[in-house]
């Protein structure tokens, strides 16, 4: 298992949100002993000179292998955030996405791979199970209030 630290600078990232029967996707975030503290939408780290929209598409085209259409304008969210001791800053951009027709319809998780090897699981998780006792956290804290108050 890869044990992950955010950077000591501001990260910019893009992550998505797709939706199946009033359910978000989101991957497994575990702690360095291997045990899930929570879940986060796809997405990630948007390189320089490039747009939010592209670096969007271009995380699910690496770590799906499918083309999204982003379906919105992004919602804005900064999060500071501690990790196994490690402080993080982001500035995320955060936009609704679909998958093109048929992309795993009939899945009820996703195995991939991340850049460094590290495996990875996601599934759909309804947002009254997140963030509650018992439940694993939706990773950023805040996002389960912000999608909650934009409807």
């Amino acid at each position: 298992m890869t044990t992950w630290r955010p950077r000591p600078h501001i990260r910019v990232v893009a992550i998505g949100l797709h939706w199946r029967a009033g359910r978000l996707l989101a991957a497994e975030v575990r702690d360095d002993a291997g045990r899930i503290k929570g879940v986060r939408p796809l997405g990630g780290e948007i390189e320089f000179g490039e747009s939010w929209q592209a670096a969007l598409a271009r995380e699910f085209n690496e770590e799906l292998g499918i083309d999204i259409i982003i379906t919105g304008a992004p919602l804005m969210m900064e999060n500071i955030f501690v990790h196994e001791g490690a402080t993080g800053h982001e500035v995320m951009f955060i936009a609704e996405i679909a998958f093109p027709p048929g992309a795993f319809d009939s899945e009820d998780r996703i195995d991939f791979r991340e850049d460094n090897g590290e495996e990875i699981v996601a599934r759909w998780f309804d947002l009254a199970d997140l963030d509650v006792e018992g439940g694993p956290n939706l990773y950023p804290t805040g996002l389960k209030e912000l999608l909650l108050r934009r409807n």
